[in-house]
């Protein structure tokens, strides 16, 4: 029985696909063993969002190579999509695959051959996406499904179109069968992903959405918890808010990325709305779902961000009622617009507003823990840790630590909030 190692990195989207590989090969009769173990194969799942993300997955690389100098080196993902050349030149290398590619993996790997292998087709010619088929998702309480793929829009620091070619969606059957496969096999949770989530539906014939997708599945109560991946703020319908306030699976947290809380940035970016409707939006989902937890993103140093700019995104943010923010320091991708943009912002500035951002984000994380503390929320026993105590997540995306209990992992139990600790809360159980 040949053995084969997965390493992923990146979104919810690369997760599932890994999970998708990871099943398909123990279905071919591999054995599964986790990453730094010996293996035959080594497949590597890359992101290409940043500098940064380049350069762990050429990391991620040689250090599979250094583990296993004898195993076949297969890299896949995004980074894989757009620098296949690049990756060409790294010693050890056998296999490079593009995403659309993924479903092909075992194919490829029945027929070896002796020359290094590049499998990567025009993402930008691909026009519809099936369901992978993904049965179990081992080793989580949670299940994630990818619903939707690629993207439309064209925000100028964005090099995700590019890697994952236009927005295609699941078929609305296909996608509620896949909650429904996860519902029977006992799994309390699944989150939806996708690339441009919002997108959902509007490139079948005929067009659906993502309304009438988390309708029927809210209608069916097909599993206990449905939670949803980023959602872009112009894609928050009243008839969207209004299901957010009165389903009874719809978890109440949203991630919706903001990137600027300047109006100049904004527009340079090319996102297609201002800080004042994305003030009135979180107003709304706020309003309709007071317990509402809101996650957002944020890229600091982005060419042209004059410090009198970040210091107005900086004071909007914290008049913001936000949960936590991903901070991402502005990274050149290079085919974008923002890449020949002229003011760039130097290293140490961004870096600076970053970790300035990343503060803020602290205090706000903080003050949403606080605002728990005595509340009773619904917690999903994921873990139990080594000191006895399970750690769990609730719908309204907190962290939990319940000491010294015997609750079974993958129930969901309620818990009185009764403390904080460091990036989670502390609770007890009420019987």
């Amino acid at each position: 029985m040949k053995k084969i190692s997965f390493v992923t990195l990146g979104c919810k989207t690369n997760q599932f696909e890994s999970a998708a590989m990871t099943e398909a090969a123990r279905k071919e009769g591999y054995r599964v063993v986790s990453a730094g173990e010996a293996a035959d194969i080594c497949v590597i799942n890359t992101c290409t969002v940043t500098a940064r993300t380049d350069a762990e997955s050429r990391r991620l690389i040689r250090r599979a190579l250094r583990e296993n100098p004898a195993a076949r080196i297969v890299v896949t993902g995004c980074y894989a999509q757009i620098a296949s050349d690049e990756i060409s030149t790294l010693p050890g290398v056998a296999l490079i695959m593009g995403n659309t590619e993924k479903r092909e993996l075992l194919q490829l790997l029945r027929n070896p051959g002796e020359e290094q292998q590049i499998k990567v087709a025009d993402i930008s010619q691909v026009g519809e996406t099936g369901p992978l088929i993904l049965e179990t998702f081992a080793e989580h309480t949670r299940a994630f499904l990818q619903v939707q793929n690629g993207c439309d829009s064209r925000c100028s620091y964005c090099i995700v179109p590019h890697v994952r070619g236009p927005s295609r969606s699941v078929r609305l059957d296909d996608a509620l069968e896949g909650i429904r496969t996860f519902a029977r096999q006992g799994f309390q949770e699944v989150v939806l992903t996708g690339i441009h989530l919002g997108a959902f539906g509007l490139d079948l014939a005929p067009p659906t959405s993502l309304l009438e997708l988390l309708s029927s599945a809210d209608r069916e109560r097909i599993v206990p918890r449905l939670r949803l991946g980023s959602v872009e703020p112009t894609e928050f319908s009243a008839e969207l808010i209004d299901l957010i306030a009165t389903g009874q699976t719809i978890c109440p947290h949203f991630h919706i990325p903001l990137q600027s809380g300047d109006d100049g940035v904004l527009a340079a970016m090319n996102r297609p709305y201002t800080s004042d409707f994305f003030r009135k939006l979180v107003d709304k989902l706020t309003t309709a779902v007071p317990s509402l937890c809101i996650g957002t993103d944020i890229i600091a140093g982005f060419p042209g961000e004059t410090d009198e700019a970040f210091e107005r995104g900086y004071r909007f943010l914290e008049a913001l009622p936000l949960a936590y923010f991903h901070v991402f320091p502005f990274s050149v991708r290079q085919g974008t617009p923002a890449a020949t943009m002229p003011d760039r912002v130097p290293p140490q500035l961004i870096k600076k507003r970053a970790e300035a951002l990343r503060i803020l984000s602290s205090r706000k994380k903080r003050a949403y823990f606080e605002s728990f503390l005595g509340r009773e929320v619904l917690v999903l026993i994921q873990e139990k840790r080594k000191s006895g105590k399970l750690s769990g997540l609730s719908r309204n995306y907190l962290s939990v630590s319940i000491p010294d209990s015997s609750e079974p992992l993958n129930t969901e139990v309620r818990v009185r909030v009764t403390g904080i600790e460091k990036d989670q809360v502390t609770g007890v159980v009420v019987r």
